[in-house]
């Protein structure tokens, strides 16, 4: 990680992070990201670097912008965090009752067509094996 100093380019964001630009600006416009502006230039401060990494952090747990959004502005409440924390616990405890309900929604889909698959074969090979008796 390429740092000048406490503040990071664009670029440097993007390459530490595995985002492109335009990811960083979207954030930015949705208010998520604060960087220094110096003109056209934007630097990331440790805060945003910190922010980023939750924020990303979120949507690979399918927490939506707005719950992200919400989380970071708790961070300011000046109790420790504890408020932040007991809420993102709730939303996880969601999220996550969510998820296993998606998975176990989906080990049943692929066992079904895995049965399916299964019978569509013995038809196959019962089809092949009565034309070639004929």
């Amino acid at each position: 990680m390429i740092m000048t100093g406490t503040t990071m380019t664009i670029r440097e964001m993007c390459d530490a992070f595995q985002v492109t630009p335009r990811t960083l600006r979207f954030y930015e416009a949705k208010e998520l990201l604060f960087p220094i502006r110096e003109g056209q230039k934007r630097l990331f401060t440790r805060r945003d670097r910190a922010r980023l990494k939750l924020i990303l952090r979120g949507k690979r747990f399918g927490f939506s912008l707005e719950e992200i959004r919400q989380l970071l502005d708790l961070y300011d409440l000046n109790d420790q965090q504890a408020t932040q924390l007991i809420k993102t616990q709730e939303l996880g405890q969601k999220h996550l009752a969510d998820m296993e309900r998606q998975r176990s929604e989906l080990d049943l889909a692929i066992r079904d067509l895995k049965e399916q698959l299964t019978w569509v074969d013995e038809m196959v090979k019962s089809l092949h094996s009565s034309q070639a008796a004929e």
